[in-house]
């Protein structure tokens, strides 16, 4: 919430900050930002900016203020407008607005110098050239899983071919070869199920460092910690799955072999 201005102070004028004045120039909410005097000469003598509250910018890495239009053109003598916000009402149509300020625009002449946008198109387009900057990240991803279920596949195969004497003789004992097989994809799902939990607690711990330090020392600014958590766990049962039948085909590969000979080796 904004703090109200200094009471008997009948000079002092009401800006926000956003979040990088507050590491930069040091403002601070229910404080004064002096260093904004100069850019107002023609402002009356003893005017000073009280900073009423502070506000997320996520265009501007070197800080910014906001004041209200009436003091801005009070102090600056500047009444030109180059950038124009609305808040539709509930119910609003969007296309009406936006065809009678094209309208608007044609009357003064300045059809040629307007563009308009939604808050939705704006935040489409930041989204796909966010996606688009960090598209090497997917395929690093799908990569890592690549490797990660090589790995796997390499390893089964390994274990079963050094426990062909003890299938063989669990084989001897009564077990089929698909209840084996059963008991290879077991170990497979549960060293799956934690290599799954424990790169989810590795990236939830990453992704913490990035919002809460790497964001506000680099950029200057804070941001809410949002977890997809129905795709994080879809992603995470896709790995488990994928590595319990990845074990069990390596085992099903590896222990081809007849399973008399498998013991007689053992004599």
């Amino acid at each position: 919430p904004a703090l109200p201005l200094p009471a008997g102070d009948g000079r002092a004028v009401a800006v926000y900050v956003s979040e990088a004045m507050l590491d930069l120039h040091g403002a601070k909410p229910g404080g004064w930002l002096d260093a904004l005097a100069p850019a107002f000469p023609k402002a009356p003598h003893g005017t000073r900016f009280f900073v009423a509250g502070v506000w997320r910018d996520y265009a501007r890495q070197h800080g910014s203020v906001v004041m209200d239009l009436a003091d801005h053109v009070r102090l600056s003598g500047d009444n030109r407008v180059n950038d124009l916000a609305l808040h539709l009402a509930p119910g609003t149509d969007e296309d009406a607005v936006r065809e009678g300020l094209r309208a608007l625009a044609r009357q003064a002449g300045a059809q040629d110098l307007i563009e308009l946008a939604s808050a939705g198109q704006i935040r489409a387009t930041s989204l796909r050239i966010f996606d688009r900057s960090f598209a090497v990240t997917y395929w690093l991803q799908a990569v890592a899983i690549g490797i990660g279920l090589f790995g796997v596949a390499a390893s089964f195969s390994a274990q079963v071919l050094a426990r062909r004497r003890e299938f063989g003789l669990l084989a001897h004992l009564g077990l089929t070869r698909r209840q084996i097989l059963g008991v290879v994809a077991l170990e497979g799902l549960a060293w799956t199920v934690l290599g799954a939990l424990a790169g989810l607690a590795l990236g939830l711990g990453v992704s913490v460092v990035l919002v809460f330090v790497v964001n506000p020392q680099s950029f200057h600014w804070t941001m809410d910690l949002a977890l997809p958590w129905l795709r994080l766990l879809a992603l995470c049962v896709s790995v488990v799955l994928a590595g319990t039948l990845t074990a069990w085909l390596a085992g099903r590969a590896a222990a081809s072999r007849d399973a008399v000979q498998a013991v007689k080796e053992d004599w």
